[in-house]
């Protein structure tokens, strides 16, 4: 007798009712998160609740494109590297002809930093910008020194806007009460406050918009420097700009000191030429080293330039991504903007940027999700843009006390708040500077450490580890490693001179 046939209960579910239920998924997910933000909304202090709203809605719109997406933002295979004249050579550029050439084109632009970071990664309290970096002058102090040498200079009136956010924006705002004297004009505004989501639930952490004080930063957060566009229309400083005749911003992290006005990048982009009109974006790029491998970098795709960050990069491309033959430069994130280009993409909606997703876990163990876009990535929405192939040193970051060490010391020199190059410097790269974080990373250590900033202009290399102090007038040159095992410790006594050394064990100067 034949077996009698077996049905299987149910069905598959084919690929459109798969993509049906994601869809109903997403749905669900976007009118929670409403249904979350409305309740949020309702307990915003009085007067915040445009603000708020304002800041919601953007959120809304990144979380929507966020749980849309599928698979990668970008194609490897559609990938090529960028084309000849997409990125040009700053050798190439020229100066504004005469004084009155360069007053032109500076009457044109607007200054812009990017303010948004705590100090806290190097030990600090408050605003990075507000950390000293040389002669007891803060990021701020300096940036402020520029523009205003730079309006004396040649007699103009170029503007600082300074880009703030929650974290930073009270403290900044009590320090730009002692410039009043300055020959700068400064405004500010806040980037926009985006609520952290669970990363299960997919849904506010926040409970109100009246957190206390010290539970800000768990709740709430900047969503990276890609919010600047719509932030700065936000704020009507951009309109307010263009209709003062401004044209251009440059905006750049305000902890790159080699980020200063450029007299010959304005130019090129103020002065119009017969065949072609300026573009209306340009991203300063300069050569990639081993120490740069996984900074963004400029590719070509579908037809425009694009920043190809290494969290868009598929795993099996990775180590042809971080290649220094194939990709061969990297974003210093100095850009320059056209106004009328960005209010008009604000307008348009068009500032659709890739979404890095930042997953973090906080103290109490709650997993939560950070969405963040980055300004660079703005490039492809802007017509005619370009890349310029800058000099190093238009790229000085200060993201640990190792690059402060390097600013500190008499490898530079100041003038107006600009750093230049000692001219006794016989190569014009930095040395490679490693300083342990157990015993340096933060910044009042950092400075215990060193009774006086050493003699680095002969240094190609310097490796420190662990418990090691430095005495005054030491002079380091070639490569220097120092390294005191746990336990042990190293002070390197005053008028040292180590020349391709490798210390080790124990070493201990005594007062007697």
């Amino acid at each position: 007798m034949a077996a009698p046939s077996v049905k299987p209960m149910g069905h598959r579910r084919k690929t459109s009712d798969t993509r049906m239920f994601k869809e109903l998924l997403n749905r669900d997910a976007l009118t929670c998160l409403d249904s979350e933000l409305n309740k949020l909304l309702k307990t915003a202090p009085p007067g915040a609740d445009n603000v708020f709203k304002k800041d919601f809605e953007g959120f809304t719109k990144l979380f929507s494109r966020y749980i849309q997406q599928e698979g990668p933002s970008v194609e490897w295979e559609k990938i090529n590297l960028v084309p000849d004249g997409a990125v040009k050579s700053y050798d190439d550029l020229s100066m504004p002809v005469s004084k009155d050439a360069a007053q032109a084109v500076l009457s044109k632009l607007v200054v812009v930093k990017l303010n948004g970071g705590l100090g806290t990664s190097m030990g600090c309290t408050g605003p990075k910008s507000l950390i000293s970096v040389r002669n007891d002058l803060t990021f701020l102090d300096l940036n402020v020194q520029q523009i205003e040498n730079l309006n004396n200079m040649y007699d103009v009136d170029v503007p600082l806007v300074v880009m703030n956010s929650f974290n930073t924006d009270e403290d900044t705002a009590k320090a730009l009460r002692k410039y009043t004297g300055f020959r700068v004009k400064i405004y500010s505004f806040n980037q926009s406050r985006y609520p952290r989501i669970n990363k299960e639930t997919l849904m506010p952490i926040a409970s109100s918009c009246t957190e206390k004080q010290d539970t800000d930063e768990e709740v709430w957060y900047p969503p990276g420097h890609g919010d600047f566009y719509e932030s700065f229309v936000n704020s009507g400083l951009c309109k307010q700009f263009i209709d003062e005749g401004k044209t251009y911003c440059f905006l750049s992290n305000i902890d790159n000191l080699g980020a200063t006005v450029d007299l010959k990048i304005l130019n090129f982009l103020v002065s119009e030429t017969s065949n072609s009109s300026p573009p209306e974006f340009i991203m300063e790029v300069t050569d990639k080293t081993r120490g740069d491998v996984k900074g963004g970098t400029l590719c070509w795709y579908e037809e425009k330039l694009r920043l190809l960050e290494i969290a868009q990069v598929p795993k099996e491309h990775v180590d042809e991504f971080k290649s220094i033959n194939k990709f061969k430069i990297f974003n210093t994130n100095n850009l320059w903007a056209n106004l009328k280009a960005i209010q008009r993409n604000a307008t348009n909606n068009m500032f659709q940027l890739e979404i890095i997703i930042n997953p973090k876990t906080l103290d109490n163990g709650l997993n939560i999700v950070q969405l963040e876009t980055a300004a660079g990535a703005a490039i492809k929405t802007f017509e005619g843009s370009v890349g310029i192939n800058v000099p190093r040193s238009r790229f000085l970051p200060v993201k640990k006390t190792s690059d402060l060490l390097i600013v500190m010391s008499n490898l530079y020199t100041m003038k107006h708040g600009t750093l230049v190059m000692n001219p006794n410097r016989m190569f014009q790269s930095v040395p490679l500077c490693k300083l342990g974080d157990n015993h340096f990373s933060k910044v009042q250590e950092f400075l215990r450490r060193f009774a006086g900033m050493p003699d680095m202009l002969e240094l190609d290399h310097i490796t420190v580890s662990g418990d090691v102090t430095f005495g005054k007038g030491v002079s380091l040159k070639g490569t220097v490693i120092i390294i005191a095992n746990h336990g042990d410790r190293i002070d390197i006594p005053p008028g040292a001179i180590l020349e391709n050394k490798i210390v080790s064990g124990n070493l201990r100067i005594l007062d007697h």
